[in-house]
C-alpha cells in the first residue's frame, strides 16, 4: 500500500500545472519520511519477534495460550502485568484483574 499511495503522490506532483508553494520541499521531504517510517515498521517486526520469544519461553506460555481468547500478544501483557507482584491465592489474582465478584453497598441498597 505504501509504494501505491508513494507513487499516486509522485504522479500527482508530476501533474501540477501550478507551483504550489512547498512543492520542491515535499520531493526531499517525502522520501525521508518513507524511509523513517521503514525503519519503524522493520522495529516493530523485531520486537514483535522478540516478544513472540520472550513468551514462548515463559514456564507458563502453554497455560497462558490454552486459555479461549488468549494469544501470545495476551499472555504477554498478562505476564508483564503481574511479574513482580505476589498473590496469596488464585482469588487474590482474580481480583486483583478485576474478575472476582464484590458486593458493592451504597445505604440500604446493595
Amino acid at each position: 500500500m505504501r509504494r501505491r499511495l508513494a507513487a499516486e503522490i509522485v504522479a500527482a506532483l508530476g501533474e501540477q500545472t501550478v507551483v504550489v508553494v512547498g512543492t520542491n520541499a515535499a520531493t526531499l521531504v517525502l522520501p525521508r519520511l518513507a524511509q523513517q517510517l521503514a525503519g519503524l515498521r522493520r522495529q516493530r517486526q523485531e520486537i514483535a519477534s522478540e516478544v513472540d520469544r520472550l513468551v514462548e519461553a515463559h514456564p507458563l506460555s502453554p497455560v497462558l495460550t490454552s486459555m479461549p481468547g488468549v494469544g501470545v500478544r495476551t499472555a504477554a501483557r498478562l505476564l508483564t502485568d503481574v511479574t513482580g507482584k505476589h498473590f496469596p491465592t488464585a482469588g487474590h489474582l482474580a481480583s486483583y484483574a478485576g474478575l472476582a465478584p464484590v458486593t458493592r453497598r451504597s445505604g440500604s441498597s446493595i
